[in-house]
């Protein structure tokens, strides 16, 4: 399923619970549906494992049922260049498998998550057999790249504050990553991965956002108060 051999190794099926976090499934008809059924497949991914890597060919199409991913790549001089983070209810690489190209990207796991994988033959015969599906998908695509040209914006901010408020805001997006709701479990270290800033400069921002009333700070993750307010950083 992926391409660490353990994690191959320790697919299963999905439980119900988490088949209730993929989002596509209720898109389908009960033909359609039984179909992925018989294929979806779940693996733990332990902090550091790779998902995907740059160069390897696609196998599966993925989705975060629990935990947190970030999206990167690796520049000329060996610094790490994060794109996105990935949270709950978050399917990634279509645009990869539709085209079933090599991996531009990495994709690893911040924390200990659970990932989800459609096989790549089975993605395509849901597009050509589900129109639901292919709803789903094209509305993905969409929105990821909103995100990209929202996450090209933020890159050439020089506010640290705007850069975290911008960066939470695409983790709560609605349509993106359904299973987060107004509450997303993160620390300030694996946000400063994903927004490229020291952790006390991520702790002074999130402190600053929480005084204006756009988040609030809890245990073990963030609230999202005004999103609006966050999108404009």
């Amino acid at each position: 399923m992926v391409i660490d051999s353990a994690l191959h190794q320790r697919r299963r099926p999905p439980t119900g619970a988490e088949l209730a976090v993929v989002p596509w499934l209720e898109r389908l008809q009960p033909t359609e549906r039984q179909h992925a059924l018989q294929v979806l497949q779940v693996s733990v991914a332990q902090p550091g494992d790779f998902i995907c890597r740059v160069g390897r060919a696609p196998t599966y199409w993925f989705g975060v049922v629990e935990g947190l991913l970030k999206m990167s790549t690796d520049n000329d001089r060996g610094q790490t260049v994060t794109y996105a983070g990935l949270a709950p209810g978050g399917w990634f690489g279509e645009g990869t498998v539709l085209k079933r190209e090599p991996y531009r990207y990495n994709i690893q796991a911040l924390r200990r998550s659970v990932v989800a994988g459609l096989p790549i033959d089975d993605f395509h015969w849901l597009l050509d057999h589900s129109l639901g599906f292919n709803r789903f998908v094209m509305s993905q695509l969409s929105e990821r790249l909103s995100q990209f040209i929202v996450a090209l914006e933020t890159d050439r901010l020089t506010s640290p504050d705007a850069r975290v408020a911008r960066s939470l805001a695409a983790l709560f997006n609605p349509v993106l990553y359904p299973a987060v709701g107004d509450m997303l479990r993160i620390t300030q270290q694996e946000l400063a991965y994903l927004v490229g800033l020291s952790r006390q400069r991520v702790n002074q921002a999130l402190a600053s956002l929480q005084a204006r009333g756009q988040i609030s700070i809890e245990y073990g993750g963030l609230r999202v108060l005004d999103l609006p307010a966050l999108r404009d950083g």
